[in-house]
């Protein structure tokens, strides 16, 4: 599956993750992406694969073609592979590296303070089931 799908990993408890989730699967007309939770046993094994501490990463992770991208690369990445308008977002490519993710982690420092967070992670519906890896 790894070697047909990109792989998201991203935060379970947070609201704001979740829904980037769901903003993604609603717009992945080609079945690209797969996920995993970061506290999952499949996010940690993915993490470790690839050398990531999971004390350092309040990030999504794109697992794309055994490469692991983090922070905003991981996000324009994401959004070049998404149906319709959205994937012109990766044109933000162009802007350096440390303005983007000085915005991302300005987001992300403050995610659970300002859209909330879970007691566990979100666990996918039936019919979402196959898009997660756990």
């Amino acid at each position: 599956m790894a070697a047909t799908h990109q792989i998201i990993l991203f935060d379970g408890v947070c609201n704001l993750c979740n829904g980037a989730v769901k903003f993604i699967i609603k717009r992945d007309a080609k079945d690209t992406f797969r996920f995993a939770a970061l506290q999952s046993e499949t996010g940690q094994k993915l993490l470790a694969i690839h050398q990531l501490d999971f004390k350092h990463i309040d990030s999504i992770v794109l697992i794309k073609n055994e490469k692991a991208f983090i922070k905003s690369t991981a996000a324009l990445h994401i959004a070049k592979e998404l149906s319709g308008i959205w994937k012109l977002a990766y044109y933000y490519i162009v802007f350096p590296k440390f303005i983007r993710d000085a915005i991302y982690d300005s987001v992300a420092r403050n995610r659970y303070s300002w859209f909330g967070k879970k007691d566990q992670c979100m666990i996918p519906t039936v019919e979402l089931k196959m898009k997660f890896l756990d």
